[in-house]
């Protein structure tokens, strides 16, 4: 493996060297830096939408949520996933015709533009650091755990995950989003690859698919239904993860971006279809790869589970590939997230640009120097804490909606509501908030409850904008 290893990580190193210098040398403006041209075509669009989209915890957090919670996993990622599709097409529309009309440097720029108020700005800001930020740590620890299992006389997981973090700064300062994109390729290609090639190999182990499912039926027969053996997948659960699942392109401003940057919505549409299908497959491939371990590595640790099946189990060469795609797995996703994160605190600054990049860019190693401290102090629960961080972003939904579908400046009502249910939900969260409220869980609730007040506050002052101009025109008409 080490061979192997060398060779490919080599090869790897090789090609992300050459496209961050390819990326800077097309670098001419700060637009050119931040929005990579806003000229992206199906093929990197693609491939950058689904590498940004899954991440490390494809292969180090859904393998053991199917061996845990069996293959009603399905329901919660892939069929979600698919669905989100169909979001991506409805909403890129909207989106782009409203950065048409205001111009785009980032959502929390057009939120401040479409309220005329700089706290909803503010808050948009302050959302997405609060819960990107974990999710970056998803990426950086997963990987500096699974390595460091693999490798334990190299470096400890917060040795792996500063290496980590360090190498995809130097490349996203260099190259700028470009560069990034780039790498999203590189990522998106080798993990899918990788993936399927473990899965076969899973596949074969058992005999064939109907053998597959025999065995585990007579192993843990719950693994095959809903709630699953752990009870997870409740109604409310499922439905609650589905939507949270849905607004992802809405409110996670490194897939938003993507979508405004893309060359046209022809892009767009073809776009939306090539991730629906890429993550359907991807997560099928998934199923037999934690179903093997339900078999086999039933009462095993995660990451022994994970560095057997994905590592020691497969030939040197597939499990090189592994290590590398896990590795670039986590630079393309963490660096998405912690880029978007600059270009939105770029998108609430004026005046000298050079000062603007300045800032932007320290901002950058900021954010990623936060997502690092949380990865070395969080838990292992990869898939979860994912999940935390959609469920978050996603109370901003409506949010954000109402600013894009509006004619007119939503109310701060709306704002304030938003704020609150923030919160409220990161009390649930830390504990301070109980995760239900009677018979329903409050993430659901408050979703359900923001989207409400939202739609009320938009028809009311649409009404009240209806009545005064009627009112207007008759006075006008008597005069």
């Amino acid at each position: 493996m080490t061979t192997w290893l060398i060779i490919l990580g080599g090869i790897y190193i090789g090609l992300l060297v050459y496209a961050t210098i390819d990326a800077r040398r097309r670098i001419n403006t700060s637009d050119d830096y931040v929005m990579a041209g806003s000229d992206i075509g199906l093929f990197f669009g693609f491939l950058t939408f689904a590498a940004t989209l899954f991440s490390t915890f494809t292969l180090l957090g859904m393998p053991d949520f199917f061996r845990t919670h069996g293959i009603g996993s399905w329901i919660f990622l892939a069929v979600a996933d698919a669905g989100m599709a169909f979001v991506i097409v409805w909403f890129a529309f909207h989106l782009r015709r409203k950065a048409f009309e205001k111009g785009f440097n980032g959502v929390a720029g057009l939120l401040r533009d479409c309220y005329r108020n700089r706290w909803a700005g503010y808050l948009y800001l302050g959302g997405i650091f609060v819960f990107l930020v974990p999710y970056v740590a998803v990426q950086v620890r997963g990987i500096g755990i699974f390595l460091n299992a693999v490798f334990p006389d190299t470096l400890p997981v917060w040795g792996w995950a500063s290496s980590i973090v360090v190498a995809m700064l130097i490349y996203s300062e260099l190259g700028g989003l470009k560069a990034i994109i780039y790498s999203d390729a590189l990522q998106g290609s080798v993990l899918f690859t990788v993936t399927g090639i473990i899965a076969y190999g899973c596949v074969e182990n058992f005999g064939g698919v109907s053998a597959m499912f025999e065995q585990v039926k007579a192993e843990n027969a719950a693994l095959l239904s809903v709630p699953g053996p752990k009870g997870l997948f409740t109604t409310q659960f499922l439905l609650a993860s589905f939507l949270v699942i849905l607004m992802v392109p809405i409110t996670q401003p490194q897939l938003t971006t993507r979508l405004v940057i893309l060359r046209d919505m022809r892009t767009a549409h073809r776009m939306a279809v090539a991730v629906g299908l890429f993550a359907l497959l991807l997560i099928l491939m998934i199923i037999p790869i934690g179903l093997y371990g339900a078999i086999n590595y039933a009462d095993a640790s995660v990451i022994d589970f994970l560095a057997n099946t994905i590592i020691f189990d497969q030939a040197p060469v597939v499990a090189a590939a592994v290590a590398i795609g896990l590795i670039a797995a986590a630079m393309s996703t963490a660096d998405s997230q912690i880029f978007a994160l600059g270009t939105e605190l770029r998108s609430l600054l004026s005046g000298d640009e050079k000062k603007v990049m300045k800032t932007t860019k320290l901002a950058i190693i900021c954010f990623a120097m936060a997502g690092l401290v949380v990865a070395i102090i969080s838990g292992n629960q990869l898939v979860l804490l994912a999940r935390v961080s959609f469920a978050g972003t996603a109370m901003m939904a409506p949010f954000v909606l109402a600013a894009i579908l509006s004619s007119r400046p939503p109310g701060l009502e709306i704002i304030v509501a938003t704020a609150a249910g923030l919160l409220l939900f990161l009390g649930s969260v830390t504990g301070f908030v109980p995760e239900m409220v009677g018979p329903f869980r409050l993430d659901l609730l408050l979703l359900l409850s923001l989207s409400t007040l939202t739609i009320l506050s938009l028809v009311y002052r649409k009404f009240t904008h209806a009545t005064s101009g009627g009112e207007h025109a008759k006075a006008q008409s008597w005069s």
